[in-house]
């Protein structure tokens, strides 16, 4: 009850904000403060700068440090003369930070220099609407380094979500590329004990799923095993044992806005490719191929099954043996498992839902006194942490003792640092600076046997198994095939209204396909009904706006 008031109290108050934010909007720009002093790229005196951004529960400290003052405020302190402060540290954990970043937005309090945030992006817009944020693609363009400037040069689509009234109001906070795009993860010694190879298409794939599920390959002597390991909870298209490359088989990906032959966008879920998919999926449940509960295991669930030695084959991002997957080698004496590339479908192709190259964004206050400071703050990240130098402060890590030591004259990661913990989780973008293509490149590179040279190889090589180089090789190499969600704007006035239901819909229906519950012809019903419920006024609407930034 008391969730379902402060839900109404704030869509309340946010009414209020929006009614006002015209008027926020016209107020006088203040006159350009003067120009700080800098020496040796450090401001003297040193100049205050603050901040918000949220902050998850596995942020950990060492020596007593705090969200406010620990070693990486230190470093901006005395490496840039820049004095970062934060208002307030309140957790991601049951929406706080969020909460209460509203609550400071319709009582109209004061905000910080920049706020950035990863999640709840119906927030990000009503910070954009607010009228208290600058133009931050015109500072962009007048003050981000280069290497900076690259970096969003090869993902210009990661700006569109935060463009209003064709102005660029957000950053987007660069992530590594192709860091979601899903690759297939097998176990090796399963196959070889059943005597199978690597499935290549989808009849090849049934036949692997089968075996796996009744030749007893655990060897216990019980049907107890599965071929493939999903998780359905959340969504079919998701970031962990997935099952949007089930569609992608028959080239459609569900959940997301897809470019159609003509240019235009087209919602996923409503195409015919989707029909196809379902009716696979509804079969492979029938045969005991995936586990009857997918539909209630939420992603870390379905791994679960995986890492016990249940289920033959994951689908997630090439990361995943840093984690969950290689659990399995502790659980089962002699379980080996490797990334094969997904199966191609009845027409010779295989396709997966592309990730983008951003996580979050980054907001700058339109009464700060001298936005550069912010540029130059992240400016020396971008260029001297992004892809550090020979012999540079970044050469090993952020911080000696925290997530890199020297022990005997080796380098060792944050794992093997006594109470390691990462101060790039402090920074005011979460990880640093990444340039979005260096880490897939780089990864594909070692799985070649290439020996690191660059610190950044050399810190990858120490921060990654070997799998995962492997994993990364298979994403490089099959990067064309990934149907990337084309839509990343603000929701349309109609989703606002009737996404919840039409979700709700979706959901339901193809939970009762795959599971038999109801024909596969109630696809078709689906299809009419989502269209005449607001389905088709929401593309009309996406369509619109894919014009304005396309």
């Amino acid at each position: 009850m008391y969730r379902k008031m402060m839900t109404a109290l704030l869509a309340l108050t946010m009414v209020a904000v929006t009614a006002c934010s015209s008027g926020a909007k016209e107020e006088p720009a203040k006159e350009a403060a003067a120009p700080l002093a800098m020496q040796d790229g450090k401001y003297e005196p040193a100049v205050q700068m603050s901040y918000l951004r949220a902050w998850n529960d596995d942020t950990k400290f060492k020596n007593g440090e705090t969200a406010q003052s620990n070693v990486h405020t230190k470093w901006a302190k005395e490496r840039l003369g820049i004095d970062l402060t934060t208002p307030w540290a309140v957790s991601v954990t049951n929406d706080a930070f969020y909460t209460k970043l509203r609550l400071s937005l319709s009582a109209n309090e004061e905000l910080p220099d920049i706020v950035s945030i990863r999640g709840d992006y119906n927030l990000v817009r009503e910070l954009i609407e607010s009228g208290k944020f600058a133009d931050a693609g015109e500072l962009f363009d007048q003050y981000a380094s280069d290497t900076w400037k690259q970096a969003s040069e090869s993902a210009p689509e990661e700006w569109y979500p935060y463009m209003y009234e064709g102005k660029r109001y957000g950053i987007p906070i660069f992530d590594y590329a192709y860091n979601g795009d899903p690759v297939m993860f097998i176990r090796e010694d399963w196959l070889k004990k059943l005597g199978l190879e690597e499935p290549k298409t989808i009849d090849e794939l049934v036949a692997v799923m089968d075996a796996f599920t009744n030749q007893d390959p655990d060897g216990n002597g019980k049907k107890d095993t599965y071929g493939l390991t999903v998780g359905m909870k959340n969504a079919l298209n998701t970031w962990m044992t997935e099952s949007g490359w089930i569609f992608g088989m028959y080239n459609t990906m569900p959940g997301q806005w897809n470019e159609a032959e003509d240019g235009t966008l087209q919602y996923g879920s409503v195409q015919p490719g989707v029909k196809e998919g379902l009716a696979t999926m509804k079969d492979w449940l029938s045969k005991g191929y995936l586990p009857k509960e997918a539909g209630v295991y939420d992603e870390i669930k379905a791994a679960e099954l995986f890492t016990a030695g249940k289920a033959g084959i994951i689908v997630g991002p090439h990361w995943m043996p840093n984690w969950p997957i290689d659990d399995v080698k502790k659980n089962v004496d002699g379980a080996t498992y490797k990334a094969i590339a997904l199966p191609t479908g009845p027409t010779g192709e295989s396709h997966h839902h592309g990730s983008g190259a951003s996580n979050g964004v980054v907001l700058i206050n339109k009464d700060m006194a001298n936005p550069e400071v912010f540029f130059t703050y992240q400016n020396y990240l971008f260029d001297n942490f992004a892809n550090p130098e020979v012999g540079s402060e970044f050469e090993h890590g952020f911080a000696q003792g925290y997530d890199f030591d020297i022990v005997d004259g080796k380098v060792v990661g944050e794992a093997e640092v006594k109470d390691g913990v990462s101060p790039l989780k402090y920074t005011i973008t979460y990880d640093g600076a990444r340039i979005p293509d260096l880490m897939m490149d780089t990864l594909a590179e070692l799985a070649t046997g290439k020996e690191p040279e660059t610190p950044f190889e050399k810190n990858t090589s120490i921060a990654n198994k070997p799998e995962v180089f492997a994993a990364a090789q298979v994403v490089v190499a099959h990067k064309d095939d990934a149907i990337k969600n084309k839509f990343t704007g603000a929701p349309t006035e109609t989703m606002k209204m009737k996404k919840d239901a039409l979700d709700k819909l979706e959901k339901d229906t193809f939970s009762k396909i795959i599971y038999g519950q109801v024909g596969i012809e109630e696809f078709d019903a689906f299809v009419t009904k989502w269209k005449s419920m607001g389905g088709d006024d929401i593309t009309a609407e996406v369509n619109e706006w894919y014009k304005t930034v396309n």
